[in-house]
């Protein structure tokens, strides 16, 4: 009898260990694997617009100010500006292209102006079927 009671407690005893080689092998393959394929992955290139010099400032341009108190001034060729409202906004454009689509308009915002007030008077515009709209900004220097 003492034999089968040595035999059963063999197969109760679990095993405790845990191989960790074949672990150890897939991380490894998997570090090469990584490490051959990182070079190969390109990066998304983005062309970011510069603030450079301008070749040539155009003669006959249109000027959109929004202000700080977000009201906007309408001033040709460094003019004198006139205020006017969003609604009035495309027809007064339009009326100082002079049917030339060409001529550009340039939206000069102050720093502090909301972007969403920026982007209705784009809207506006666009909208309207100006053509050639622009942003100013300052150049560093």
């Amino acid at each position: 009898m003492p034999a089968v009671i040595a035999h059963s407690s063999r197969r109760r005893r679990s095993m405790s260990e845990i191989n960790m080689v074949p672990f150890i092998d897939v991380m490894l393959v998997l570090l090469i694997i990584f490490m051959v394929s990182a070079p190969l992955i390109t990066t998304g290139i983005v062309d970011l617009p510069s603030v450079g010099k301008a070749r040539q400032r155009a003669q006959h341009v249109i000027e959109i100010v929004v202000g700080v108190d977000e009201r906007l001034k309408v001033r040709v060729d460094q003019g004198d500006a006139s205020v006017v409202g969003l609604s009035q906004l495309a027809a007064r454009v339009k009326d100082l292209q002079a049917g030339s689509a060409d001529t550009p308009v340039v939206i000069a915002a102050d720093r502090n102006v909301k972007y969403e007030q920026v982007v209705k008077v784009m809207d506006v515009l666009q909208r309207a079927g100006v053509l050639r709209v622009g942003l100013a900004v300052k150049q560093a220097g």
